[in-house]
């Protein structure tokens, strides 16, 4: 990353330097006079106090106002000699050391105030009113480097803000597609296990084999997928659809579970890849939770979905929640409903003829306002 080099510290000191002291001695030229050697001292003391612009504005502010006033006690000639203390009191204000800029002025103002009463020097008053504006000017810069500062900020912090939302669903969508596939796939691991142990019935054993295969190759696909999206070469969102739900619990459905699902005649026009993807999420999430954990033999998928909401139960005969807390998945998937203005809610499944309550995650999500 390139970073901005700022213009070395002395370039502004002399460029201030020869404009007082040519300036000057050109006014004092033309009035018949010569600059002493204390007003050279006090022509170069100015500018060399810019010098600690960058580490001590408020410093700076005071010795130039200082150096100044006594310029003027000492009846020198006029010229650009007030340049200096412009040039600080600005710096200060824009670094933000504005108290002590405005107070520095102040004090230059009163002490050149009382010296243009005692001498009649009318130059004086304009000069003060210069003053003034320059300082206002200085006002206006130091807002305007503020308001460019928070908006880095802002713009900073949405940056952050948005990296943290693509990891989140980096996360989520990893933990889904990694939990599911390896739950798939060890039970039918174990189903093959089982056939070559108990009965080594090749026909039986080759279909389990197929299906671990088969179920291997689409977990690597949709990893890739998802490693995809950290390369920059694929959609935000993943392609999977309510249509692919069948799919989904075809590889889920096994002799030891048997998993129904209808799929809906028809979905309503508000449904889009975002919600279509939380909900093929939210029935995988669940399904690999009772494959895991249920031990359940039987699951019910329903679907609904109209203008006003949409809503998906995934209900088993399982041993049901118990005191078992909410692991990442189901943590992820309140957070990705949770996205769309949606709830999730779990309790007893109670399906027909099951002997044990089991348990139902309930999801469901509104259609947006302006289709309602």
């Amino acid at each position: 990353m390139s970073t901005r080099r700022r213009p070395p510290l002395a370039i502004l000191p002399v460029a201030v330097a020869v404009i007082q002291l040519a300036g000057t001695g050109a006014v004092a030229a033309h009035q018949g006079r010569s600059l002493p050697p204390a007003a050279f001292l006090l022509l170069l003391a100015g500018p060399a106090l810019l010098l600690l612009r960058r580490r001590a504005p408020s410093p700076m502010a005071a010795g130039a106002a200082a150096i100044a006033l006594a310029y003027l006690a000492a009846g020198f000639p006029f010229g650009p000699f007030l340049l200096s203390l412009l040039a600080a009191l600005v710096i200060a204000v824009v670094s933000g050391a504005r108290w002590w800029a405005w107070g520095a002025a102040i004090v230059f103002g009163v002490g050149a105030w009382l010296l243009a009463a005692q001498h009649a020097e009318q130059r004086i008053y304009l000069l003060l009113a210069w003053l003034a504006v320059l300082l206002l000017i200085g006002e206006l810069a130091r807002a305007g480097r503020n308001r460019r500062e928070d908006r880095r900020k802002a713009e900073a912090e949405r940056q952050r803000h948005e990296r943290d939302e693509e990891r989140l669903v980096l996360a989520r969508d990893i933990h889904d597609v990694v939990a599911h596939s390896l739950s798939m796939i060890n039970v039918q691991a174990s189903v093959a296990l089982h056939l070559a142990q108990k009965d080594p019935d090749p026909d039986q054993l080759i279909e389990a084999l197929g299906n671990i295969k088969s179920g291997s190759s689409h977990a690597l696909a949709e990893v890739r997928e998802v490693l995809s999206v950290l390369r920059h070469d694929a959609p935000r969102i993943p392609s999977q659809r309510i249509a692919q739900l069948p799919e989904l619990v075809s590889g889920v459905s096994s002799g030891e579970l048997s998993v129904k699902y209808e799929a809906p005649d028809l979905l309503p026009g508000w449904l889009d890849e975002r919600v279509e993807n939380t909900i093929y999420r939210a029935v995988q999430e669940s399904l690999t939770n009772i494959v895991r954990h249920a031990h359940a033999t039987r699951a019910v998928i329903t679907f609904a979905a109209d203008h006003t909401q949409a809503e998906v139960t995934i209900a088993d005969d399982g041993i049901g929640m118990a005191a078992a807390g909410e692991g990442n998945g189901l943590r992820g998937l309140r957070e990705r409903v949770q996205q769309l203005g949606g709830t999730v809610s779990l309790g007893p499944a109670n399906l027909p003829g099951a002997a044990r309550p089991g348990t139902a995650i309930i999801v469901r999500i509104p259609a947006p306002q302006e289709t309602l």
